[in-house]
């Protein structure tokens, strides 16, 4: 195992890409750094640069504007780099399925490493997918 297996599983940096969603997940995922749930015990740590990045959180459907945006992102980040589609817009589409701007499921455009599913999900789910995703390098 690489130093950076190794260092992504004691202290993944996580950053949250939404995509046009409802922010209903968004709040969620804001719910998870808040004392009360505190991710930051398992060392996850919500960043601000993808390049700085182990882990993208992405929430909300797929439209024509963002899956170029949403390939570019994966390719810009440091590799290990695991996708958690976060809610059942990012998982399936959801309603939007079969709607006029809505093309794809996220997986179609990156690979998804684990898959959240929930409108919205809670933060427990947030929190258990980030750690499976993590435990999948072993």
């Amino acid at each position: 195992m690489g130093l950076k297996s190794w260092a992504l599983r004691k202290s993944p940096w996580v950053f949250h890409f939404s995509t046009g969603s409802c922010n209903n997940c968004d709040i969620e995922i804001l719910d998870c750094l808040t004392p009360r749930f505190d991710v930051e015990r398992f060392g996850v740590l919500l960043v601000g640069s993808i390049r700085h990045a182990d882990i993208i959180l992405v929430t909300g459907s797929i439209n024509r504007r963002i899956a170029p945006t949403i390939r570019e992102l994966y390719e810009t980040a440091p590799k290990p780099c695991l996708v958690v589609a976060c809610g059942t817009c990012a998982c399936g589409q959801h309603m939007f399925k079969e709607s006029y701007h809505t093309m794809q499921p996220l997986d179609a455009y990156i690979p998804v490493s684990v898959y959240i599913p929930g409108c919205p999900p809670k933060p427990e789910a947030f929190i258990s997918g980030i750690l499976k995703a993590v435990e999948s390098l072993k």
